[in-house]
């Protein structure tokens, strides 16, 4: 006869498995980009669920082309900017981050796998750009934040960094800016994350780099970024 220990340990499995398996079906129903790997567009769908639930991002389609290069730049004021990115795009995002962002224990298998590309600002980091410019070449899509780090509208002004506009004149690609307010936690990496808000991501029109120089193409995008420029 079963003791009662062990009926319970049964129980308990039994409920995992049927949460685990359910979870499974939720978030490959959530799912709306194909990153080359099951477990990868689960992350995909989870992640869509968490912010469009809990942090009851209003749904936001960024005006990405269908295929070729695309460079999504947006402000950055906490750690779930990404998710948020990830969750308006129908394309699988790589994105530029710190290399101490990137060697984070317990995360770099995911940054690796999501074909993130760390930037080491110190010593080397035209090399981040020479692997941003053969992903654009190779019809990709690159996500940057211009600022380099965590900045909210009312720290100091910051000069942006040219990376995004130097990549866009040099191959063309489209620039498809965009805004990020409404989260709790801002300001810092984790409690972006973990406090439920309101989060909302403005798009602004894509910018064809045809003609422009980067440093016209970088005043522009501080305007936007900035603030200072209205959505149209």
């Amino acid at each position: 006869m079963m003791e009662t220990w062990q009926l319970l340990l049964f129980c308990l499995v039994a409920v995992v498995v049927y949460g685990l398996n359910r979870l499974n079906r939720i978030s490959l129903r959530a799912n709306e980009v194909d990153w080359g790997h099951g477990w990868a567009n689960r992350i995909d769908g989870l992640s869509r669920l968490f912010c469009r639930g809990y942090h009851r991002l209003q749904p936001v389609r960024l005006d990405l082309p269908g295929q070729g290069p695309a460079i999504i730049v947006s402000n950055h004021i906490s750690g779930l900017d990404p998710l948020l990115l990830v969750s308006c795009c129908r394309r699988p995002v790589r994105f530029m981050i710190a290399r101490e962002q990137y060697e984070r224990f317990g995360m770099k298998w995911l940054f690796r796998a999501a074909g993130c590309i760390p930037v080491d600002r110190e010593r080397s980091p035209e090399k981040a750009l020479r692997a941003a410019f053969r992903a654009l070449r190779d019809g990709e899509v690159v996500a940057i934040f211009p600022h380099g780090k965590i900045h909210l509208d009312t720290d100091p002004p910051r000069r942006l960094k040219a990376g995004a506009s130097r990549l866009a004149a040099f191959t063309g690609a489209p620039l498809v800016p965009l805004r990020i307010t409404g989260v709790r936690g801002q300001g810092h990496v984790f409690p972006g994350v973990v406090l439920r808000g309101r989060a909302v991501v403005t798009p602004y029109p894509v910018i064809d780099p045809a003609g422009q120089t980067s440093q016209q193409l970088n005043e522009r995008l501080q305007q936007i970024i900035d603030g200072k420029q209205a959505a149209s």
